[in-house]
């Protein structure tokens, strides 16, 4: 048993929003989300990238917040702030001076009311978020490998498979009506979760939530798409070419069982087991052995942050000498080795360790130095979101801890199979010859 005892506390007011409430006092500093269940994977058919772009609207004011105050009030204060979209939420947070707790909780509460949605806003903003893509994705080497080019290949539902950055033709066909009926769908108190964590307590935190977001109607609520994948019956496989990058590339991506089942804790120690950085598997056998790679990496990303079909995804940069089919061989026996032979008692011990190290850092972790217990947020908001069970923070690790041999090679022999994966192949343009001299 794992013996975590973090005090957790939790409410729901009358118009649904849930309120979610960890105190430590170690620290005057308070650390405040709002997380929206509309993410990448939610968003409506014909509306793809308006999970993100709505990250951007957030920020542009709103009826008693004019543009930029929000930033500039929660700086002026000492604090930080951010926002980022995700599979299957979305979500906006802020550290500051705990005496600063009520401006940070006015702020949340008249974006989440009213949000500022104009033609200039839209415009600006649809802008910003195209320039991101060209930066980021579309003149960057190897942008969005492989998380945007996998998908296409792995999935079938166009929930999972489809571009998250959102299609051009689809932001440009954007209208501010399409926008405010976005907001009031998933922007609605009855599909969020309000969480403080740091010095607040639940009986100072949650009268306060009832002044500044109890009086903020209720939504109906939102009907999603079932993102479930018909069953996989043969290997995927695709290209895509590489224009600026010298050097080929491959992933490949082996379903992640569902949530909370003995299945899923099982990938997630042979996650572990594959991809624990230089001790891992693939990075031994490939980088540092066969020496046909010099970058190899992967994992289950967001483990406790999804709610739908996801991947473990292995990325391979290798050697322009050898072929990418030679290279997915090395790969193969890798695998091959985990799926007949499983994993030792003493190995087995030592992943469980290190996920039980890795689940208190994640606890313990801030988001880039600068939001304190960003980790244990984000845990408990899924965990609210997902589960309706902020609780669990304290007893999710058991199951993980409790795995055993014959559940590694159960996982491995179940999803680790050639027919249930999807391999995606990213080829330099000026060819491997050009690229080795």
């Amino acid at each position: 048993m794992s013996g975590l005892k973090i005090p957790v506390a939790g409410t729901t007011l009358e118009n649904g929003l849930r309120v979610v409430i960890a105190p430590d006092a170690a620290a005057p500093v308070a650390t405040v989300g709002v997380y929206y269940k509309i993410g990448f994977r939610l968003e409506p058919r014909g509306r793809s990238g308006f999970a993100h772009l709505f990250e951007h609207m957030m920020f542009q004011g709103s009826a008693n917040a004019p543009k930029t105050m929000h930033i500039k009030l929660i700086n002026s204060s000492g604090g930080v702030l951010n926002g980022s979209t995700h599979y299957d939420v979305t979500n906006y947070f802020q550290a500051v001076p705990s005496n600063a707790l009520e401006r940070v909780l006015w702020l949340e509460a008249d974006r989440m009311r009213s949000l500022k949605v104009d033609e200039e806003n839209l415009r600006n903003q649809r802008d910003v978020v195209k320039e991101e893509v060209r930066v980021n994705v579309l003149n960057q080497p190897y942008g969005g490998f492989p998380w945007l080019d996998l998908p296409p290949v792995a999935f079938r539902n166009w929930a999972n498979a489809h571009n998250f950055y959102g299609d051009f033709s689809d932001l440009d066909a954007a209208s501010v009506a399409d926008v405010q009926t976005f907001f009031k769908t998933y922007y609605a108190p009855n599909n969020a979760v309000l969480l403080m964590l740091g010095d607040v307590k639940p009986e100072e935190g949650f009268p306060l939530a009832r002044k500044y977001f109890g009086d903020i109607p209720a939504g109906a609520a939102p009907v999603f798409a079932d993102p479930s994948e018909p069953e996989q019956t043969e290997e995927r496989c695709g290209t895509v070419e590489e224009k600026f990058g010298t050097l080929p590339a491959l992933a490949v991506g082996y379903p992640v069982p569902q949530r909370r089942t003995k299945d899923w804790c099982a990938m997630a120690l042979l996650d572990q087991a594959l991809h624990g950085g230089r001790a891992g598997r693939v990075y031994y056998r490939l980088v540092l052995d066969r020496q046909v790679a010099v970058e190899a990496d992967g994992g289950i990303d967001d483990l406790f942050g999804y709610n739908g079909p996801t991947q473990m995804v292995t990325k391979v940069l290798h050697k322009p000498e050898y072929s990418s089919e030679a290279t997915l061989a090395e790969f193969d026996r890798v695998i091959q080795e985990v799926r007949e032979q499983g994993v030792s008692a003493d190995e087995l011990e030592q992943l469980k360790v290190k996920f039980r190290s890795d689940y208190y850092s994640t606890l313990e972790g801030s988001r880039g130095g600068s939001i304190p217990r960003y980790g244990l947020m984000h845990l408990l908001a899924c965990l609210t979101l997902f589960d309706d069970q902020p609780e669990l923070v304290n007893s999710i690790l058991d199951g993980f801890l409790a795995v055993t041999r014959e559940d590694v090679e159960r996982a491995a022999q179940n999803y680790l199979r050639r027919e249930k994966r999807a391999v995606i192949f990213r080829q330099p343009v000026r060819g491997s010859k050009e690229a080795a001299a």
